[in-house]
């Protein structure tokens, strides 16, 4: 299969490799709602890392935060150890090699599925090789290419969320955000997925995944992080955090 493990890694944004995320004491919410409260979590660069937690955890708000479409009131997320998120634009932030593939896939309907991918290389630095990215892009979702001519409301849900991870992937990042990457797909649709996202961190791309799913993307996860309103309360290597009774109970009924 193609991948991104053909990208050199000077061709990330601002010529740098896979990212680190660091956040610390992150605080932030809502029209004066805090709904974070001193979120501490690591992200290490070339890892598959995910957030888990129930509905109404923060998750979205985490990520949204970091991404800069929602202002942070106290704490900061740090690309890199030492490269601030906090305060930044959403263009910016991207500038340095965030992408975020928001939760309900939000690809443009009346646009074709190529067109689509064309709009994540909208920076310089992804202009410059979108043929190759494109071909790279497809290469690991093959759908893509076989209905690049139909416009994305023509698309199921799953292959919808392959545009929405593909669009991300054009503009090159060095870390990618997924939101709820299998809300409301099929089993199998799911596992293709998730698949291809543990693949990335090997092919130069750090991944950092909110999901529901608790039990598949524990297994597949290097590591894990259980958010409960506003908090982390629990943390470890994926495997092992299922395996934890709090988890267990919590999550998966047992």
């Amino acid at each position: 299969m193609a991948g991104l493990a053909a990208l050199p890694s000077g061709e990330t944004a601002e010529g740098k490799g896979p990212a680190s995320l660091s956040v610390q004491g992150l605080q932030a919410g809502y029209r004066g709602l805090e709904v974070l409260h001193g979120v501490d979590l690591e992200v290490p660069a070339r890892s598959f890392t995910a957030l888990v937690g129930p509905n109404g955890a923060g998750k979205t708000t985490l990520l949204r935060t970091i991404a800069g479409l929602l202002p942070t009131t106290a704490g900061t997320s740090l690309l890199d150890g030492g490269d601030r998120l906090t305060g930044r634009s959403p263009e910016s932030v991207v500038r340095r090699g965030v992408s975020l593939v928001p939760e309900g896939r939000h690809v443009f309907p009346r646009m074709t599925v190529r067109e689509n991918l064309l709009l994540g290389a909208y920076l310089p630095h992804a202009r410059a090789c979108l043929k190759e990215t494109l071909a790279q892009v497809t290469g690991m979702f093959p759908v893509l290419a076989e209905k690049s001519h139909l416009a994305a409301r023509a698309l199921s849900g799953g292959e919808a969320q392959m545009l929405a991870i593909g669009r991300a992937l054009m503009s090159r990042p060095r870390l990618l955000m997924v939101d709820e990457p299998s809300l409301g797909l099929a089993p199998q649709v799911v596992a293709a997925v998730f698949q291809r996202l543990q693949e990335l961190p090997r092919q130069g791309v750090t991944v950092f995944t909110v999901e529901q799913n608790v039990r598949a993307i524990l297994r597949l996860a290097d590591r894990g992080y259980v958010l409960a309103q506003g908090r982390i309360v629990d943390q470890g290597p994926g495997a092992e955090l299922l395996d934890h009774p709090e988890v267990r109970k919590a999550f998966l009924g047992v």
